[in-house]
């Protein structure tokens, strides 16, 4: 199973979201684990190689079960670590090997083009609070077929 980590960086009322040149749908920064890395220590690294900024005291807010199936067969599942954090140093690039990057007005996001699951985990960063914890279940194209939240 894959573990992957990513994180939501707000600064003045803006999120920092990576653009993917696949679907052109916005993400928060992230990237899988590397091997006896801390989850705090792979959101920082994976957060700097694609954006140019270094996190301070990211927090994580979100533990998420990834599973994509075909018919009732799962093909593929991650845990997905998701971070929330509003201290960093540094400005952000413009593009990196990951896709491009923009600050985006928290109002807008949910004009955006990204997974529908998504839409749900950047929702409860923004205004949630505490943890939550969920599993989303995706067709191998990512379409959403259904989701679990469990805020505590």
């Amino acid at each position: 199973m894959q573990r992957v980590t990513n994180c939501l960086l707000i600064k003045d009322e803006k999120v920092l979201l990576l653009q993917k040149p696949r679907r052109g749908w916005w993400v928060a920064p992230g990237g899988k684990m590397e091997s006896g890395e801390s989850i705090k220590e792979a959101v920082i690294r994976e957060f700097r190689e694609e954006t140019g900024i270094y996190l301070r005291n990211p927090n994580v807010k979100g533990i998420f079960t990834i599973l994509i199936k075909e018919g009732e067969k799962i093909t593929s599942e991650w845990m997905l670590f998701t971070f929330f954090a509003t201290e960093s140093e540094g400005l952000s690039l413009k593009t990196s090997e990951e896709g491009n990057l923009a600050w985006h007005p928290i109002d807008s996001i949910h004009t955006l083009p990204m997974a529908e699951g998504d839409r749900h985990i950047l929702d409860y960063m923004i205004h949630g609070k505490g943890m939550i914890y969920g599993t989303f279940t995706y067709t191998p194209d990512f379409q959403l077929l259904s989701y679990r939240l469990d805020p505590s």
